[in-house]
């Protein structure tokens, strides 16, 4: 088990719910609603559901964010049980519009969301003028509640229509993107920056097609606070891994990292330093049809500013001067 400092009851309740908010709305608040149908309550969620489907396509139309969820307090708690900060290196202009490659996934992107989901950190104040977004699974947009949740939040969908729509309207807004995917999940183990990168290009030509900005960021200590079963390729485990991801989008990962009490295992995360390091901005022309030439060169001189980035940090957030990025 890594040394840790060790983190309030109450911090720790705090992360605790975060992960598990989406539970209750699942499990709990969603039935609930179902139930309300066969009572005299009856109109509340046919009212809800009626206006669910109208607002379907909210989610693909630059969502519906909330200042006030952004900036509540337990998101500052969050932000302290590690600690998470933000490390700014370039400016990033209003006038324009950004992809950010958001790397490495770890098992809960923890770093990410905290930085560009809510205001823990300062994002608004450090990038005045800049609208951030984080991308997710589009399926997660079709759940009742959930993806009323997530919105205010300012996530958004993954979805081609979604990303195309915020780059095409107005200026000042940061899609972040986690490139690796689901499938960087099962590479988040200490120790390791292995990345998913070498053949995903989709999203080097939705910046070209919009001329949007690309901005690499890198967030240390991201696959350190857990630790991770891995298993043989060949295992009945990977197979259930390998079917899960099939039927649900992710990946069933076995993890562990501490428990309430010091020295103990369990489910919280070890409360490690978390930094993202935003890097400087790749400009790119705007090609409505990029050939697939243009595309990988700018996917190379992507890859080469995130090794930039890397290199340039590594060693003051405990990787050593040797470690290198892997791409698969």
């Amino acid at each position: 088990m890594p040394c840790f400092k060790q983190p309030t009851h109450f911090q720790s309740l705090i992360l605790l719910q975060w992960p598990l908010s989406y539970l209750v709305i699942v499990f709990i608040l969603q039935p609930l609603f179902i139930c309300l149908l066969f009572t005299s309550l009856w109109p509340l969620p046919v009212l809800y559901f009626t206006w669910f489907f109208l607002d379907w396509k909210t989610p693909d139309q630059g969502g519906r964010r909330s200042g006030w969820v952004r900036n509540l307090c337990i998101w500052t708690h969050l932000r302290d049980y590690f600690p998470i900060t933000i490390l700014k290196t370039k400016n990033l202009s209003p006038e324009h519009n950004y992809i950010m490659g958001v790397h490495p996934h770890g098992l809960l992107t923890f770093g990410p969301f905290c930085n560009f989901c809510t205001e823990a950190t300062g994002f608004s104040k450090i990038y005045p003028g800049i609208t951030p977004y984080l991308a997710t699974l589009s399926w997660f947009f079709r759940v009742p509640f959930v993806r009323e949740y997530l919105m205010a939040k300012g996530v958004c969908s993954v979805s081609q229509p979604a990303i195309d729509y915020l780059l095409s309207h107005g200026t000042g807004n940061l899609v972040g993107i986690v490139v690796g995917g689901v499938g960087e999940a099962l590479q988040s183990v200490p120790n390791t920056t292995t990345l998913i990168l070498q053949k995903r290009k989709g999203f080097v030509r939705t910046a070209l097609q919009h001329g949007a900005h690309l901005v690499p960021t890198f967030t240390f200590g991201e696959t350190e606070v857990y630790d991770q079963v891995q298993f043989h390729k060949d295992s009945w485990m990977y197979k259930f891994q390998s079917s899960f991801r099939r039927i649900f989008g992710f990946y069933f990962c076995v993890f562990y990292g501490r428990g309430f009490c010091q020295g103990s295992y369990g489910l919280l995360p070890y409360s490690l330093p978390i930094v993202t390091v935003v890097g400087e901005p790749l400009p790119l022309p705007k090609i409505e049809k990029p050939s697939q030439e243009m595309v990988d060169k700018y996917h190379a001189l992507y890859m080469d500013a995130l090794c930039k980035l890397f290199d340039q940090h590594k060693t003051q957030y405990g990787c050593s001067e040797t470690q290198k990025l892997i791409f698969l």
